[in-house]
């Protein structure tokens, strides 16, 4: 079936927004029974929801897109989802650099002004952990998010990295950041000088300028490249070739989900083998910070008013609706958990990485069949 004009409709309701209700972290007097009850309960409805979509996947019609309907959504996906997204992680990095200059002026730089660095350097990481939904492009082809997010860091080489280059290099500039190694530089280099001091001397405060600096020309080469080439970057022009367009940007977003579930909370908590790597952000102790970020931009991909206008002219609403519900379980069930995951029970870190499984599988099994794509080689989950 074509689509209608409910496709324009929704591109004038984009600024509306879509609100995704979540529930609100528990008490931190409510008994550990019910918060148990509740993960329970939370992972049964999402099972629930996941084996009714195995049982209608093969009801499931793919959506007759017309190149023209094609063309306009994924101009809106480089418009206003990707673009705005690298713009903002480098802005938040202008933010970081602009506030080091302010509070280093005089050096050693601690208690308010150092939590005022740190609470912006959150900005930043939750700015790049929303931009890493696009696996593909500018960034990954010239390898620019190792340097500004080198990650997994399973030998620990940042920490010692950091120290050894400040050490050596007391009055840093960003022209000499520049042509170090990816371990030394962007979010976990930044997260390293300022968490793993309680004050910033004068050659820590150089770091974090020239740091910040480097990482902010990096993002904003990354967002010129898209503003001039998101045509071909997103094959706009070309919607008949299987590969790219939808089907790239799709199989983009569920690798997210899949890296995330895999580098960020099963090895580092090592849940279904030997621990290995750590947490992100876990100098900073913010885990959960960043992961909620992550499950924001795939909620916020996944239930966007034009792809929902899509699915539901071939009248695929459960997909969205399934999607939607086993993201706000997720995204409920984070908000319960600590500031640090690491300090999460057992329980509560294995119904977390189960409810990540559940999303894979919904857009394997309902979004990839009804927009008539495929999952791609890159997947890196066994389902």
């Amino acid at each position: 079936m074509k689509i209608n004009h409910a496709l324009a409709m929704a591109l004038s309701a984009l600024s509306a927004g879509l609100l995704i209700s979540c529930v609100k972290p528990a008490d931190d007097n409510k008994a550990a029974d019910v918060d148990s009850q509740k993960v329970v309960q939370d992972s049964a409805a999402t099972d629930s929801s996941v084996e009714n979509s195995k049982e209608s996947t093969e009801q499931i019609v793919a959506v007759d897109i017309s190149p023209e309907t094609a063309k306009t959504y994924l101009t809106h996906v480089a418009d206003d989802i990707v673009i705005p997204a690298y713009a903002d992680a480098a802005k938040q990095s202008d933010l970081l650099n602009e506030l080091a200059q302010k509070h280093c002026t005089q050096a050693p730089v601690s208690g308010d002004e150092l939590q005022a660095l740190r609470a912006q350097w959150l900005v930043l990481a939750q700015a790049w952990s929303s931009a890493e939904m696009v696996n593909f492009g500018p960034a990954t082809a010239s390898m620019s998010n190792l340097y500004i997010n080198y990650y997994p860091d399973e030998r620990g080489l940042v920490h010692s990295g950091v120290a050894d280059l400040i050490a050596a290099n007391p009055k840093l500039t960003p022209e000499q950041l520049a042509g170090e190694s990816a371990i030394v530089q962007g979010v976990p280099g930044l997260e390293e000088a300022l968490f793993a001091n309680e004050s910033l001397d004068a050659s820590q405060c150089a770091y974090v300028i020239s740091a910040s600096s480097a990482l902010s020309t990096r993002l904003k080469d990354i967002e010129k490249n898209w503003q001039q080439n998101a045509t071909d970057l997103l094959a706009i022009d070309k919607t008949a070739e299987s590969d790219r367009g939808l089907n790239q940007w799709i199989n983009s977003l569920l690798s997210l989900i899949e890296t995330m579930k895999s580098n960020a909370i099963d090895q580092p908590l090592g849940l279904t083998g030997k621990a290995k790597g750590h947490l992100p952000a876990a100098t900073a102790g913010q885990s959960r910070a960043i992961i909620n970020a992550k499950l924001d931009t795939i909620n916020k991909a996944m239930t966007d008013p034009v792809l929902t206008a899509i699915l539901g002219s071939n009248d695929e609403n459960k997909v969205s609706d399934n999607l939607s519900t086993a993201l706000a379980d997720t995204t409920a069930l984070l908000a319960q958990m600590p500031e640090d995951l690491s300090e999460a029970n057992k329980d509560d870190q294995q119904a977390l990485y189960d409810h990540l499984t559940d999303v894979t599988r919904l857009i394997k099994r309902q979004l990839i069949p009804a927009l008539g794509i495929r999952v791609g080689f890159n997947s890196t989950d066994g389902d």
